[in-house]
């Protein structure tokens, strides 16, 4: 029964009826003729050369030079997270000596190009022939060559990992910055050491800040690797796939077998950077999404 006073027309249920968006499915539609012509071309365009593309796509020698850019991806990343996260906690220390370190140490590795560093890398051996370990101003204990201990492939590393310690100490410190102060007041209030309310209390909740950024610096070290030429190191991805087309003339094919390698590498990687933002945002809420303001009501 209908409350007293309202009609049994006023009472009965509202039929809503979907917004219509007919600019949105008409723009989908053009999007996806225009995707399918391309597609279409790209599959009869002899320039593309599918067929040398299929030959060379699974070759061993792009698999290997695969694996490289994925190991100096790794640890170079290894290198730039530990560090990173090292320069992040001096950023924000009292001890002025740590913060004007890590202000200088962040202000020269940002504000330089990578390529220009692993050049530099590259001429160690010419700069420093050899390394002297000691006392200053003592006769040194160790002195080692500088060509004879340090290959070109670690030379990459360390060149990429110094470069990329600078970019995820910037990351790190804005996600500890984001965490509330009175975290960090409660957890000293329960007689937590420094070193447990970094680990069990602001490091956990600032990981759902860390993460998005840290996944985009993984992707982006992932492509970054194809300058290593300038160190010069030749077994990468690119090089590999950039020196088979100069051997048979035909380098649009195999440039797209590397594009097509970087692709899949990248596409794992964002997989684990969604299931690590869902493990490290779970409690936080649901997720939201944009929506209109036609929607929202």
């Amino acid at each position: 029964m209908p409350p007293s006073g309202i009609s049994d027309e006023e009472a009965a249920p509202i039929k809503a009826v979907p917004l219509r968006h007919p600019i949105r499915n008409l723009i989908a539609a053009i999007i996806i003729v225009i995707v399918a012509s391309f597609i279409y071309d790209a599959a009869l365009r002899e320039t593309y050369d599918w067929p040398t593309f299929a030959t060379y796509v699974f070759d061993h020698r792009i698999a290997q030079a695969a694996l490289v850019t994925l190991e100096l991806t790794v640890y170079s990343m290894i290198i730039g997270i530990i560090l990173g996260l090292v320069l992040a906690v001096m950023r924000l220390s009292l001890n002025p000596v740590f913060k004007s370190i890590s202000w200088v140490y962040i202000w020269i590795f940002r504000g330089t190009p990578i390529y220009v560093q692993l050049t530099f890398w590259g001429l160690l051996g010419v700069i420093y022939p050899t390394i002297a370990l000691g006392v200053p101003l003592l006769p040194p204990v160790i002195t080692l060559s500088t060509d004879a201990n340090l290959s070109f492939f670690v030379l990459a590393v360390i060149g990429l990992g110094l470069n990329e310690a600078a970019y995820v100490a910037e990351i790190v410190r804005a996600g500890i910055l984001s965490v509330d102060r009175g975290q960090e007041e409660a957890a000293t209030a329960l007689g937590m050491s420094w070193l447990q309310t970094m680990w069990r209390v602001i490091i956990p909740q600032s990981m759902r800040v860390i993460i998005p950024p840290i996944g985009n610096e993984i992707i982006s070290m992932l492509k970054t690797t194809s300058l290593v030429v300038a160190v010069p190191l030749a077994g990468d991805l690119y090089s590999v796939a950039r020196d088979i087309s100069v051997g048979i003339f035909r380098p649009i094919p195999l440039f797209l077998v590397a594009s097509v390698w970087y692709l899949a590498f990248t596409s794992i990687l964002m997989v684990g950077q969604y299931f690590l933002e869902r493990r490290f945002g779970r409690g936080i809420g649901d997720q939201r999404t944009l929506r209109q303001p036609s929607e929202a009501r």
